[in-house]
């Protein structure tokens, strides 16, 4: 796999020899090229719905972390009152009472190690559906471009530093979408949305490998 990746890092470094500058509406000259490149993690990094959401996903993790910390407080008072218990409980009686306890701190630790894994998941989903709402983003500056396809930046060895489009990205990115009140980055269908997008294979957050094929 790494090394089709590092074919199309080749590959993108031909292409740069049919690239040529043109002008914009403006009069800004814009360097035009088929193969275009994306740093996907400053993407989420840097723009405004990525913060929002890495934000939120933040607080859940200090409020599971504070959640932890108090069950544990009171795990150890109620430890050490059993503890005290012992000297004055005939042994026939303690053991229910120790084995309850031992049942209770298991049940506990299942219970939020679950939540631990659940928040990690979300932070995964969460960043995919991101990747997801930020395509016609990224679609549009691919077809007012003309380019083919987007690679990931880290799968390129070689690229002129203008086929990269993440600085506009984020800016666009900012423009196209809004954050609704519970923090979810939402996209603005109403603008920016290009007619006829790419297929998501080629502009989604895939691994690097999974990129170049998908421009095959």
């Amino acid at each position: 796999m790494r090394r089709a990746g590092s074919g199309w890092a080749l590959a993108a470094a031909a292409a740069l020899g049919l690239a040529g500058p043109a002008l914009a509406q403006d009069g800004r000259p814009v360097f035009l090229s088929p193969i275009l490149t994306l740093d996907q993690d400053r993407l989420f990094q840097d723009s405004k719905a990525g913060q929002a959401i890495e934000q939120a996903l933040e607080a859940e993790a200090a409020a599971l972390a504070a959640e932890n910390r108090r069950i544990e407080s009171e795990l150890v008072a109620e430890e050490r009152a059993l503890t005290e218990q012992r000297a004055t409980v005939p042994p026939d009686q303690f053991r229910p009472l120790a084995e309850a306890f031992d049942s209770k701190v298991e049940t506990i630790r299942a219970t939020q190690e679950r939540k631990a894994r659940e928040l990690t998941q979300r932070r995964e989903e969460d960043r995919q559906d991101f990747f997801r709402k930020a395509l016609p983003v990224l679609a549009e500056i691919v077809r007012d471009r003309g380019a083919v396809a987007v690679l990931a930046r880290e799968a390129v060895i070689l690229s002129a530093g203008q086929v990269d489009i993440t600085a506009d990205a984020i800016a666009l990115l900012d423009e196209r979408v809004v954050i609704d009140p519970d923090g979810e980055a939402v996209p603005d269908a109403a603008e920016g949305a290009p007619a006829d997008p790419p297929e998501p294979s080629s502009l989604g957050p895939a691994a690097p490998e999974g990129t170049g094929q998908s421009g095959d």
